[in-house]
């Protein structure tokens, strides 16, 4: 499948669920917490600088974006989780958007697939594990990207990377592995590999 990853648009930034848009496209959904550098791995597997903008403030917007992709999908960017200093009332607003996206999103059923970022160096916290379970418990299809290994050695990710795995393996379903790929924005290992997992999903 050809994609021209050129044709790119800003469809919507939604917050709120009547918002979201009603085309049937399939949809590629970004999770993880608040600087885990979800907004510079989507630059960088669309080859843009600043199309998803990176909040000098992690954790300030609330918003579900929909990118547009060729007219082939949407990318969809959900708002980061986990920022300790967010308002009560931003954490409430994106507990809700978040679980609206997933369980009063008109077109559910385009949701091909969810790419779960954790950052290399920490592993998964402990809001990351909760996502897991809920994308467990729903069934929903999942990978893991283990994003800034551009920070560790070679053998450091191989290491970090296994151990993600064996901590995954158990909200994989029943007889299969979590897909996991180290990802770095600024050597772009990993990149080629994402895009062809989506490719893949959206098929």
């Amino acid at each position: 499948m050809a994609i021209n990853i050129n044709n790119v648009s800003l469809k919507m930034s939604a917050g709120r669920i009547e918002q979201f848009p009603r085309e049937p496209l399939p949809q590629i959904a970004f999770a993880g917490r608040s600087n885990v550098g979800k907004s510079s791995l989507i630059n960088t597997l669309l080859n843009r600088k600043s199309l998803a903008r990176v909040s000098a403030s992690p954790g300030k917007t609330v918003t579900v974006n929909f990118y547009d992709i060729d007219r082939t999908f949407f990318l969809v960017d959900l708002p980061g989780y986990g920022y300790a200093k967010r308002a009560y009332d931003d954490k409430e607003r994106w507990s809700s958007l978040t679980d609206g996206y997933f369980s009063k999103n008109p077109n559910r059923d385009c949701i091909r697939l969810v790419v779960q970022l954790v950052d290399i160096r920490v592993g998964p916290t402990k809001d990351d594990l909760m996502m897991l379970e809920y994308l467990s418990q729903t069934a929903m299809p999942f990978i893991v990207v283990a994003t800034k290994c551009d920070k560790l050695s070679k053998t450091g990710v191989a290491n970090a990377v296994q151990e993600l795995c064996e901590i995954c393996r158990p909200y994989a379903p029943e007889g299969e592995e979590v897909t996991v790929i180290p990802f770095s924005s600024v050597s772009r290992e990993g990149k080629d590999r994402l895009f062809n997992e989506i490719t893949k999903a959206i098929k």
